[in-house]
């Protein structure tokens, strides 16, 4: 098991598009997975990906807190995927992530999506997501396109430390 250093916001990995994975082998695979999903959790994140981790795979994993019982977390993994709108209808909505820690920002994301991607066993996988679930998909996508949050936010002004969004904006 690794904790892998997680990268800041100005690391210029943040901003830099991903490459398709077509070469790793499983074993290299599975430690990357394994040591990202302890990353995440040693984090308290709910996503995590790849360029996060210093590693410019186009690859990210994440938990869906809607679907986990308190006694059972569950890590998707998703490989070189692909995402795309099922409706126009989007919803604004707080967001964090470890890279900008302490942070918070209230970002625009479509309300459903659809994705396709290679899973940890290499199939092909489908689905659809709404709500929480494909803000979580898409904040991760994004990643794998050198975008962070900030640069999605709904308001310019509704960006802050997360402290201060907690008893002004959250609650008002």
């Amino acid at each position: 098991m690794a904790i892998l250093k997680i990268a800041k916001l100005g690391h210029p990995i943040l901003v830099k598009k991903t490459k398709e994975i077509n070469d790793l082998d499983n074993n290299e695979l599975n430690k990357i997975i394994y040591d990202m999903s302890e990353t995440m959790l040693d984090a308290n994140g709910i996503g995590l990906a790849a360029p996060q981790v210093h590693l410019s795979h186009k690859m990210f994993i994440y938990r869906n807190p809607d679907v986990e019982d308190d006694d059972k977390i569950k890590i998707s993994v998703l490989i070189n995927p692909t995402i795309e709108k099922i409706t126009d209808e989007t919803e604004d909505n707080w967001e964090s992530c470890l890279s900008i820690p302490g942070m918070s920002g209230l970002v625009r994301r479509y309300k459903r999506i659809k994705y396709s991607a290679i899973d940890l066993n290499r199939n092909n996988i489908e689905g659809e997501a709404i709500g929480l679930h494909a803000r979580i998909i898409q904040h991760e996508f994004d990643h794998l396109n050198g975008i962070l949050y900030t640069s999605r936010l709904a308001h310019k002004s509704a960006f802050g430390y997360s402290e201060e969004i907690e008893k002004f904006w959250k609650n008002n």
